[in-house]
């Protein structure tokens, strides 16, 4: 079949216009705009490989849509995967599901676009589930007789050959296909993100800490435990309250149970006095006892979940009604934002929940194509409701999808596992999305450490205490070492700040995977410095056909340009750490680095290794008990790392409002130049000379730790 009618959609992305596709699709729903301008700025690029490259043919019900794959290509993408980086030779069957415990590429975000190494992407814009075959697929013709092996007696067999191309199955009623050029992958996936409307930036409160209490508090047992961070100078920013909030949860009212919280506004403003932002958890599903019930009912699909109607939000009728309901319960009393849970559904834990596939909605949806949809529609609602009120969110959401970049929510799971945590913190830096690895319970000290050090070096920092009342003082003898993380996040909260601020500009993620910073040949030379033991050793107790170790860097992380996070997990004293090319300090320990290769770094239980690149100007500010308000100043400290010259930025504006948007906000670049005598000097240069967040600013030059 032709696929040679791609047209030019922006600079450096092109589309494929596959049949006659007519339902909502990511990018329909969202009602984004390429950032042009931006777009504009980016390198000229021509399509990475032939058009008659591309092949499509019909197979059964369904479309199979395929593109070239070089022998070493890696494959990166696909959504929130928590289970590897590298997608090449797996299959990624992408629907929308919870807590995948198997590798098979159901996950919470299932974002059908791919990116490779060799700088390039591919997005098929649609609200069908996809499966793409990332390599992982021989045609006949395609198979050549030295591929094929004898197990027995030759080392080296493997169990998926090298396959020459990506194949996708593409749903029978089409759809759009956008390719996105480089040159590099980080080009591409700052391409894709602009292409969605940039990235989001968060209100300040929102990169503060948060807290969540457990489910049946009350109004004054919220009261203490907030007044509980004060006490123990811990800073936060943000009390969530879980499901014993509604009058009746799943399926859930959206209404104040008033025998825990009889005047809800004076409580929220109590906790505003005091610098507490609320957060509200919910859930999709409508109980009957819910005021909206009757009115919701027709506007719902076939099938209801607990008992609660599953609303056609697809249809204005019932977004209004929903907003309507949030706005004068939630949002006109100060509410800041929610916790968008169980909008995936599940077939791989214990429990089955969802409506199924088949369900019916009024607006001629299926269940599939709802359930692909609901994450988004649940997070556009919510930031739309926001954004008519000039107020910015920032909440959590248990699903999402592709064309996601603009929203202010942050992926989480129930899951447990530490580094399967870290390792989807990296992944969903490739398809436009943020995670949290929360933290909620711990075996013991030492993991409680850990994992709370991984969380403060994350896009939202937070204890979710709802089911067993975890404090971060819970471990009274590591209390000061956690203490210690959280002031430190709020210390670099100007340079956390900065790096959304580019997202939203020029669709840089802010927390990158390392193929972000390292080119396919400098982490190629880096696998190649491996242990060739380790390389060779077949382990046959994980994998039936055996398993030769590859070392995937899904364990470490930037933050911005100048910081790499390496955390550690309970039982780790020392790690390997992959440094890209220059000189690195380490952040808290001064110990000097040669980038471009592997170093082995020990850091006791007090200590997270996170290093900082020499020549950075780092923008940072005092650590208080909870995000300054709008308009309040506070001292700016500007550090500059290593002997080089070098420079930094710093964004700033309100921090609350979308005022931005029109120019209200300032950049400024940190330029630090070293003089003939040896002294140093700093210079802020930029297009305000007003102040809106800080006063005072202090120049640190040199420097090769924190003090």
């Amino acid at each position: 079949m032709n696929t040679n009618n791609w047209q030019l959609s922006a600079l450096g992305v092109w589309r494929l216009t596959i049949r006659e596709p007519k339902a909502i699709t990511p990018l329909s729903w969202m009602e984004v705009s390429p950032k042009e301008e931006a777009l504009q700025q980016m390198p000229q690029v021509k399509p990475p490989f032939d058009w008659d490259s591309i092949q499509l043919e019909e197979a059964g019900d369904s479309l199979i849509l395929s593109f070239p794959l070089d022998r070493t290509e890696k494959l990166y993408g696909t959504g929130l995967q928590l289970l590897r980086m590298n997608q090449r030779g797996r299959n990624r069957y992408l629907r929308v599901n919870s807590d995948p415990k198997q590798d098979t590429g159901e996950t919470h975000a299932p974002v059908p676009f791919y990116v490779s190494d060799l700088g390039y992407g591919v997005w098929v814009d649609t609200s069908r589930i996809v499966t793409i075959y990332c390599g992982s697929t021989l045609k006949q013709e395609d198979t050549h007789s030295e591929a094929i092996r004898d197990r027995n007696t030759d080392r080296g067999w493997i169990a998926t050959p090298v396959a020459s191309r990506v194949e996708i199955r593409i749903p029978a009623e089409g759809a759009h296909v956008y390719l996105f050029g480089g040159p590099t992958l980080a080009d591409v996936v700052s391409r894709y993100n602009l292409f969605g409307g940039g990235g989001v930036l968060p209100p300040k409160w929102g990169l503060g800490f948060w807290h969540r209490v457990p489910t049946m508090y009350n109004e004054q047992q919220v009261l203490e435990e907030a007044e509980q961070f004060r006490l123990h100078d811990v800073p936060c920013d943000v009390i969530g309250l879980e499901p014993g909030w509604h009058s009746h949860s799943y399926p859930v009212t959206y209404e104040w149970e008033k025998s825990r919280f009889p005047e809800p506004g004076q409580f929220v403003e109590k906790l505003a006095q005091k610098g507490f932002r609320v957060n509200l958890w919910e859930h999709p599903f409508v109980s009957p006892n819910s005021e909206m019930y009757a009115d919701l009912q027709p506007l719902s699909g076939s099938h209801t979940v607990w008992g609660g109607l599953a609303p056609d939000y697809s249809l204005t009728e019932a977004a209004s009604l929903y907003k309507k309901q949030h706005e004068e319960q939630h949002v006109d009393i100060g509410v800041s934002g929610y916790k968008l849970d169980e909008c995936d559904g599940s077939e791989l834990t214990n429990n089955s929940w969802m409506f199924p596939g088949h369900a019916k909605f009024p607006s001629g949806l299926d269940g599939e194509q709802m359930r692909q949809m609901y994450g988004l529609m649940f997070q556009k609602m919510t930031a739309d409701l926001f954004r008519s009120k000039n107020r910015r969110t920032y909440g959590l959401v248990r699903a999402s999808n592709a064309a996601a970049s603009t929203m202010p929510y942050v992926l989480y799971s129930d899951l447990y596992d530490h580094k399967q945590f870290i390792r989807a913190l990296c992944n969903s830096s490739f398809s436009g999305l943020l995670w949290t690895p929360e933290v909620r319970r711990a075996r013991n000290a030492e993991d409680w450490v850990r994992r709370m050090q991984t969380v403060c070096f994350s896009p939202l920092a937070m204890l979710n205490a709802w089911g067993d009342g975890t404090k971060p003082w819970s471990f009274p003898e590591v209390e000061e070492v956690v203490r210690h993380y959280i002031k430190l996040r709020m210390r670099l909260l100007p340079y956390l700040y900065t790096a959304f601020a580019k997202y939203r500009e020029q669709g840089i993620p802010p927390f990158q995977a390392m193929p972000f910073v390292m080119s396919p040949s400098e982490i190629a030379a880096a696998e190649a410095k491996l242990v060739e033991a380790e390389q060779q050793m077949l382990n046959t107790t994980d994998a039936a056909y055996g398993k030769k170790k590859v070392r995937e860097w899904d364990d470490q992380f930037m933050i911005g340009d100048a910081l790499l996070i390496a955390p550690l997990v309970e039982g780790e004293t020392e790690r390997e750490v992959l440094l890209p090319v220059g000189i690195w300090y380490g952040l808290e320990t001064g110990e000097r680095y040669t980038g471009g290769c592997i170093v082995r770094v020990q850091a006791g239980l007090e200590r997270i290794p996170v290093f900082v690149k020499s020549g950075a100007v780092i923008p940072m500010m005092p650590s208080l008990p909870h995000v300054p308000a709008s308009g309040t100043q506070v001292p700016l400290e500007l550090v500059h790392f290593g002997t080089e010259p070098g420079e930094g930025l710093l964004y700033d504006d309100d921090g609350e409002t979308f005022n931005y948007e029109d120019g209200t906000c300032s950049w400024r670049k940190l330029t630090v130049t070293q003089h003939a005598d040896g002294q140093y000097a700093g210079e802020l240069t930029g297009n305000s000379e007003e102040w809106t967040s800080y006063r005072g600013v202090t120049w640190r030059f040199s420097q090769t730790r924190l003090a």
